[in-house]
């Protein structure tokens, strides 16, 4: 029947109707369609989740209203889900937080503390009260930021007295380099997880990336100093993943001519906009940098969380 709701785990086959509803999604919650094929494919094939039992996807009369998928990369007792829904389906909205809180427990059982983490627009179209009335409870907010770049942007910033700069395109060592210093400027960040090499290009979905959009610094006389990770596979803008800096060496305008480079890398590349996420309570002053280099807020992230207790 046209009206009928059913539920069944999502599949590869179903990469371009699940884009299809994100970006419905998106036009309600920001304004415009941002999420590319791309995105969706690399949810179906992450090494880490078995969509036969971690994934499901809401039709009504065979259209998609409603998908949810968790995961567990994050260490002992820490759960992971996304959740979309179309707006008018409170039904499928219950449905799916249900089927993830229960698969959620399951996954894990026997850990300390036990909780599930959902990433949701703080304009989301899944109803705050029905979370609230589930027992979750907001527990950090992200920004998203974007700025407009222009011709004038290409042109490379002057680096501080000293600074050298590398790309991780050629040596492979410095791909792991790169990771350790994610690892060492990221480690005080709140949700990070120490990761492995291989486990973090997966957590990444970064077995593709172009790592000559990765870049090193370093100082005299303290060595390698500073990462900046990027990515130029978005269809929208070209997006800053990690800008990071060892705990003694920030101060010395290394962050901002970080930003600055990957600003003059995308603006060469001929992008009109480039975009970063950064945690509100971050206590680096991350936020106040980029703001003071131009990048605005685009819209904001809520990270709700949910004490998985045995019984539900």
């Amino acid at each position: 029947m046209r009206d009928t709701l059913t539920v069944r785990p999502a599949g590869p086959g179903d990469a371009s109707d699940l884009c299809a509803l994100l970006n419905a999604v998106d036009v309600i919650e920001i304004g415009r369609p941002e999420t590319d094929l791309g995105t969706a494919l690399a949810d179906l094939n992450h090494p880490g989740v078995d969509l036969a039992t971690d994934s499901w996807l809401a039709l009504r009369g065979g259209r998609p209203v409603a998908y949810a998928l968790v995961w567990n990369d994050s260490g002992p007792g820490r759960i992971d889900g996304d959740h979309y829904v179309l707006p008018g389906e409170p039904r499928a909205a219950r449905m799916l937080l249900e089927l993830m809180e229960a698969r959620a427990r399951e996954m894990a059982a026997g850990a300390a503390r036990p909780r599930l983490r959902l990433q949701l627009g703080a304009a989301s179209t899944l109803d705050p009260a029905l979370l609230v009335g589930r027992g979750y409870r907001v527990v950090r907010r992200h920004q998203v930021m974007t700025r407009r770049l222009t011709a004038a942007d290409a042109v490379p910033p002057t680096a501080p007295p000293g600074l050298t700069l590398r790309d991780c395109g050629a040596d492979r060592a410095d791909r792991r380099r790169a990771h350790a210093l994610v690892e060492e400027t990221f480690a005080g960040h709140f949700g990070h997880v120490p990761r492995a090499y291989e486990p973090w290009l997966d957590h990444l979905d970064a077995r593709a990336l172009d790592w000559s959009l990765v870049w090193i610094a370093s100082l005299p006389g303290a060595g390698d100093a500073a990462v900046l990770l990027t990515r130029d596979d978005r269809t929208r803008m070209g997006w800053v993943s990690h800008i990071g800096v060892r705990e003694g060496l920030r101060g010395r305008g290394v962050g901002g001519f970080l930003l600055r480079h990957g600003f003059a890398a995308y603006a060469t590349r001929g992008r009109r906009t480039v975009g970063l996420g950064v945690d509100t309570a971050n206590e680096t002053g991350a936020l106040g940098l980029y703001a003071a280099h131009g990048m605005r807020p685009h819209y904001a992230v809520d990270t709700w969380e949910l004490a998985l207790h045995s019984q539900g």
